[in-house]
């Protein structure tokens, strides 16, 4: 048995979506992700949303690619986003934007500590978290 942990930290998570552009813009727009394109393995091209040092893949859930979760399904998703910015201004941007806020600003708890967190759903209705912890807010 490892006594530390084989990994690391998160490269990318892979979403599974009904429409890849309609979900590229949300994220264009909710949160200023930067749309990529790629060419998978096979040769077909690949989508992503790429913030900081990592990204969002995502697959259409019409997808025929070998590699892919074993029931990929849309609006499964539920996750976590550490804030770029404090807290108040991305819900400020959120609201002006017109997205629904489904809950937040709330406590939580992090990977390392207390935090805050607002809660919305991208247009699959995947959960996305966007978070501040509360000693960045000092």
């Amino acid at each position: 048995m490892a006594t530390k942990a084989l990994a690391d930290r998160f490269d990318h998570i892979v979403l599974t979506v009904n429409d890849v552009e309609e979900t590229t813009k949300f994220y264009e727009r909710a949160l200023g992700f930067k749309r990529e394109i790629f060419q998978g393995s096979d040769g077909q091209p690949r989508y992503a949303l790429r913030f900081g040092d990592q990204k969002i893949n995502l697959q259409d859930r019409a997808s025929d690619t070998a590699n892919k979760a074993q029931a990929p399904t849309f609006g499964a998703g539920d996750f976590c986003l550490i804030a770029a910015l404090p807290l108040e201004q991305v819900l400020a941007h959120l609201r002006a934007e017109n997205i629904a806020i489904v809950a937040g600003p709330v406590a939580r708890r992090g990977a390392v500590g207390p935090m805050r967190s607002v809660y919305f759903r991208d247009p699959d209705g995947n959960l996305v978290e966007v978070s501040q912890y509360i000693s960045e807010t000092k």
